[in-house]
This record gives C-alpha cells, structure tokens and sequence, in this order.
C-alpha cells in the first residue's frame, strides 16, 4: 500500500509539472475530494491569509486587508487578491467558492478588472466554478524579434503586464475554498486590438466593452485576450509593437478583433483617412492575420453620447464606421456593427438616463475628487457591460463558428430594449482612480 501511495504522488507531482498546474487549498481543514486527506494534503498547497505574495513564493495575496480565516475557507468584507507566478499563455481556472457553514456570494475579476464569473449564490455549502483566462506579459519572444512593448507610463503598473495571474473575489460574502490552474494550449483565443473603449481598464469607476466580453463565453473553450490600450490608433498600435506582440502569440484558428477611429480621426501623426490611408491598413492587417491562419473580425467604433434636440444620437465619428463596413465587404470579413447597435442602445435609454452608461459622477463620489466628472466617451461598468452583450449579438449575427463557444443560457439580448441601469449591480473593485483614460 505504501508504494502505491509513493508511485500516485509521483505521477500526480509529474502530471502537474508537465501539464503546468497548481493547486491551493484556503481551508483550514481537510480538502473535501475523492483522493484520501494525507493526499490531498500534498497535492493542494496550504493558503493562510498571511501567506503574502513574493516572487520568491510565487503566490500570496495583494492588497488585501481584512481576511478572515474560516475552518472551510478565506473571505472578506472587501474585495480581495490572490496571485500567482506564470508563464504567458491560456490557462483553465477552476475555483471552489463558498462555505459549508453559511451563504457565499461572490463575484471574480481577474488582472485588470477583467469579468470571469458575475455572481455565484450559495445557500449553504462548496460550488465549482470556471474560467479560462490569458495571461502575458510585454516580452516579444520570437526568432527574429526579443524586443518589448512600448508600454505608456500609465501602463507599468497595470496587473495585466505583468508575470503573474492576480484573481479577484469580491460581492457580498465572497468565500473560497480551493483554487486550480492548468495551463490550456489546444483552445482558440480571441484576439482584441482596440482602444480605450476596449481596454481592460485598471481603475473604477472607468470600464470597456473588452473586459466584460470573458463573461459570456463557456469556460474551457476559448480564451479572450485583451490587447487594446487607451489612446490608440491603428498606426501607434503597431509603432508600439502592440500588433507584433499579438502575432508572437497567436497560432492558427485564433481570432483578431479590430475596433479603433476614435483617435485615428484626430488631426497628428497618427491620423489616416477613413476612405484611403484607414482602409488601406486594415486591410494590411486582414492579410496579415489571413496570412497566419487567424481569423480577423471588424468592429465598427460605438458613438459617442451626443444627442440633439430630438433624442436623437448625432454621428461624431464621420465615415470611420461606413469605411470599416466596406472594408468588411471588399475583403470578405465580419463586421460586427456596434456603431449602429450602440446609437439604437443610447436612444432607447434617451439622453439623461443614458448618462449611466457613462463615467458622469458628482463632486466627491470618489476619493480624490473634487470636481465633477462629465466624460461622453468612456464607460461606466453598466455601460460596458451592454456594449459587451452587442458584440455577443454580433458574434452570433455574424461568425458562426465562434458563435458556439458563447454560452448556451444566455438570455436574448436587444440593445433597444437595455437593462434598467437602476437594477444592474456589479461590485466595485479597490482600484479607484480620477485620471481620464487617453484618447476621447
């Protein structure tokens, strides 16, 4: 007996080296599974709250206060951050949450604010939950390239950069229980180039479409990784090594969301005219991406809150939005039109009650800020959130084959008929900044 007990370890020690895996145990008791405890105890690495992370460890926790131990697992009034070290790439996460001793709810973001689960109700006892999540850092590691990303200042403080995975559980009573990680290579991932209106944003109460979108797809499928940054134009995007960062990781059967104009129409270096020099590179790009075996997707540039008179959303983004449209006809891409879905979502909401899709706060809302804050540009979580559920019509509308990775109970969505902003909720993370994203 005790040598087969010695061979399992083995094999499962060598099972998790190759296939990249950890596992963590955050309850003081034993971990609840088919294996026998002294296993397990080997197999799933003890947690306590006062295992911070260092380099040197590999995993702990970060800005975290106020954890609190309980026999089945580690919780906290406020939102809380458990990071471990990877490598770049697409991992499985698999996360046991609640507790045997009480009600859990929890919700959990990962690096910048990224939505993976959006709410797990428990009456009493554990549930798994998953996701799959893509993690990089700014190295290009290819064999004719060994140079970085040109990160902006704002940009080297982001957890999204980084070489590490950094969860974050939050809601009212979010519990964990244990936490898996299994890095993943045979899945598709979806690429996104984009900019502020797309990015990952690091700070509340700002937020994009692109750090919603993880959501909505079935753990285990497909990955979604977030490459957009605020200020972008497609000229700067790949003068920043932005675009070859995502060829270094992209692989055949992956996906390329392009969605930009918002600063390409400004006068600058950066500038390019919709019907010529901003066509002509999209189109370079398409080639690009056809030319590696990825599927390159067009997204057409959602308005701006700019009624008139009459209710009415007024074009602000000249003929970028028709150019991306006919640049999708000529080259026989999908073009998910969320200019024309995003003005139908803005009027259905009408000028002042659309203000809640936007970042429009009062003097003192936040910390540190003592004016108020009027942006028509960027979005409120809310905001972000009903763009993000018309680009999942748009993929059902438009790309089939991706389609099938959405998931299956996701109620039907009509951006003329949005949530009522008043009964949507989503918990707030701890980072709180007042500096407007680049770019409007």
């Amino acid at each position: 007996m005790k040598y087969r007990l010695t061979t399992l370890l083995l094999v499962v020690a060598f099972v998790q080296l190759n296939a990249q895996s950890y596992r963590f145990n955050f309850s003081e008791g034993k971990h609840r599974s088919g294996f026998g405890a002294d296993i397990v105890e080997k197999m799933y690495t003890r947690v306590t709250p006062n295992d911070v992370y260092t380099p040197e460890r590999g995993y702990g926790f970060e800005f975290s206060r106020e954890l609190i131990a309980a026999p089945d697992c580690i919780t906290s009034s406020k939102p809380f951050y458990f990071s471990v070290k990877l490598r770049e790439g697409n991992y499985h996460v698999i996360v046991a949450v609640g507790s045997f001793s009480g009600p859990s709810t929890t919700t959990i973001k990962v690096e910048c604010r990224r939505l993976m689960v959006e709410k797990v109700e428990i009456e009493k006892g554990i549930k798994s939950v998953e996701f799959t999540v893509h993690v990089r850092d700014s190295l290009i590691r290819t064999a004719s390239d060994s140079s970085k990303v040109r990160l902006k200042p704002r940009e080297r403080d982001y957890l999204h950069w980084d070489d590490k995975l950094t969860i974050e559980f939050s809601n009212t009573a979010p519990k964990i229980f244990s936490l898996e990680i299994t890095r993943v290579y045979n899945i598709p991932t979806i690429f996104l180039a984009g900019n502020s209106t797309v990015v990952d944003q690091s700070n509340e109460p700002w937020a994009a479409w692109g750090q919603m979108i993880p959501n909505f797809f079935q753990p285990g499928r497909v990955a979604v990784a977030n490459y957009a940054e605020s200020g972008e134009t497609l000229k700067a995007f790949r003068a920043e090594k932005r675009l070859e960062k995502i060829w270094s990781m992209s692989k055949p059967g992956d996906y390329l969301f392009i969605e930009f104009a918002h600063n390409d129409q400004k006068a600058g270096s950066s500038h390019l005219d919709p019907f010529t020099t901003y066509k002509e590179t999209l189109k370079e790009w398409i080639n690009e991406a056809r030319s590696r075996k990825i599927t390159p997707v067009l997204v057409t540039s959602m308005n701006r809150r700019t009624f008139d008179s009459t209710g009415h959303i007024t074009n602000s983004l000249g003929d970028y939005p028709e150019a991306v449209r006919q640049t999708g006809k000529e080259e026989g891409v999908a073009v998910i039109d969320l200019n024309a879905m995003s003005k139908t979502l803005y009027e259905a909401l009408g000028p002042q009650p659309s203000i809640k899709a936007f970042v429009h706060f009062a003097a003192n809302t936040y910390p540190n800020q003592p004016n108020d804050v009027k942006d028509n540009t960027h979005f409120s979580p809310y905001g972000a959130y009903e763009l993000a559920k018309c680009v999942v019509n748009g993929i059902k509308e438009n790309i089939p084959a991706l389609s099938k990775y959405l998931k299956k109970d996701l109620p039907k969505f009509d951006p003329a008929k949005p949530d009522d902003p008043e009964k949507w909720s989503l918990p707030a993370s701890s980072f709180v900044g007042m500096m407007k994203p680049d770019g409007n």
